[in-house]
């Protein structure tokens, strides 16, 4: 499976004591259809571009765009990029990254989207943070529905209980520690991640988290149903660094 740090320019050297395979979070667009890049170093070469659409303005015009990212892919040795789009689809956004998908298959280049832009040809990034059912299950079903790869989002959330809706609280580090501190923790099988209960201000929480043999867990699960790639956040998971990558740096995920 080939596995990819999402890294900014900023990230880039201290992550590189464990990983070297990037995607390359540089990339936005900019006014009048233009591909804009921050703090790239000039040496930067192979991995993907990682494109923000973050406060982007309309894409007037989805040729020029798509023209400037497949340029920049060739400048720095790119094999694909990263549609890191956050907003609901658009139809301008729609547009660039059907006219993108084109481009970058006629030069051998992968095209990853969120999978509420899934579109024939592109590779659909599908999260791994769930919080129920079974974690296979979900994958297979993910993988039935078309070519996918797995956004290893790092979860690490806090559910109330009684929890009626379901839905839990996302923790930061620190509270994290705070409350695991003492802890007996367990592994669910079925969702591939750990647990633990607490009380906490005469409140009972049900904590649910990944660390780094869960993240290998849902790797091996991924890789035994034909997933090809997959993608870590360095921000979430530059602790757990020296535990998922003890191998040389010059590893590549291959």
């Amino acid at each position: 499976m080939q596995l990819y740090l999402s890294c900014t320019p900023e990230q880039i050297r201290p992550a590189s004591a464990y990983y070297r395979n990037f995607a390359h979070v540089a990339y936005r667009i900019g006014p009048e259809s233009t591909l804009l890049y921050s703090n790239l170093l000039i040496q930067t070469r192979g991995g993907l571009l990682s494109l923000s659409d973050l406060d982007a303005p309309t894409i007037t015009s989805a040729q020029r765009l798509a023209s400037a990212v497949v340029r920049e892919c060739y400048r720095r040795g790119y094999s694909g990029v990263v549609a890191d789009f956050e907003a609901n689809p658009t139809q301008d956004r729609l547009q660039f990254l059907a006219r993108l998908q084109e481009m970058l298959k006629q030069n051998q280049r992968m095209l990853y989207v969120p999978e509420a832009y899934r579109m024939p040809g592109a590779v659909t990034l599908i999260t791994t943070a769930i919080s129920g059912g079974d974690f296979q299950t979900y994958l297979e079903d993910k993988v039935r529905q078309g070519s996918i790869a797995m956004d290893l989002q790092r979860l690490r959330m806090d559910f109330p209980l009684p929890a009626p809706t379901g839905e839990g609280t996302p923790l930061t580090a620190e509270s994290f520690a705070v409350l695991s501190r003492g802890q007996s923790v367990f592994y669910s099988p079925s969702l591939a991640a750990r647990y633990f209960t607490c009380v906490q201000g005469g409140e009972t929480h049900f904590v649910l988290y990944d660390d780094a043999d869960t993240l290998r867990r849902k790797l091996q699960i991924g890789k035994k149903l034909g997933v090809n790639t997959a993608f870590l956040m360095y921000p979430e998971v530059a602790d757990l660094l020296p535990a998922l990558f003890s191998q040389p740096s010059s590893k590549t995920g291959k």
